[in-house]
């Protein structure tokens, strides 16, 4: 039979920080917004004790923080690293987490897996229908007004950038000559 424990609501020691806004709002259990419904074990603390995941076993390559010295107990292997994109993965995992360098690198990396996958499926005659894969037939039929507005603007870049690179290769056999 568990016996119920009610604890006690605590009381500062003076100067205790009992002059900062909000200091001791969590003290008075009758407070808390399970009071009524809660009934105070004393378990809550035993929350940490519990049996651990078996270790799963390593059979592909899994990228690991330089940051844990170990392995997590359950880990994806649905797509290990490869080509270039594992490359770019494996270097990544040699920086911080916190760096910007970690985290461009394995954007840039998921990036070039994309054009990896296309390309994986060319060379197996699938053709990849890029538009429904990227959500474009949908954006098409219910928002047709921003695609045209992307397009343009996509457009307009591409057209910019064309335009600057034709004049300043031109300007270059101006001054050649």
């Amino acid at each position: 039979m568990k016996t119920e424990i009610t604890p006690t609501p605590i009381h500062p020691a003076p100067g205790a920080g009992t002059d900062l806004p909000g200091w001791g709002i969590d003290a008075d259990p009758t407070n808390n917004p399970t009071h009524p419904m809660k009934h105070y074990t004393g378990a809550d603390h035993d929350r940490l004790n519990y049996p651990r995941a078996l270790q799963q076993t390593r059979t592909v390559e899994v990228l690991q923080s330089n940051e844990r010295p170990t392995l997590t107990r359950v880990f994806g292997t649905a797509v290990p690293p490869s080509g270039v994109s594992g490359m770019l993965r494996r270097y990544a995992f040699r920086f911080s987490e916190g760096s910007a360098g970690h985290w461009l690198t394995l954007i840039l990396a998921d990036r070039i897996n994309a054009m990896e996958g296309i390309a994986d499926d060319l060379r197996h005659g699938t053709v990849p229908n890029i538009f429904a894969e990227r959500g474009w037939n949908a954006a098409w039929k219910h928002d047709r007004k921003n695609v045209i507005k992307r397009v343009a603007i996509g457009a307009a870049i591409t057209a910019a950038v064309v335009t600057f690179a034709v004049m300043h290769k031109a300007g270059k056999k101006k001054l050649s000559i």
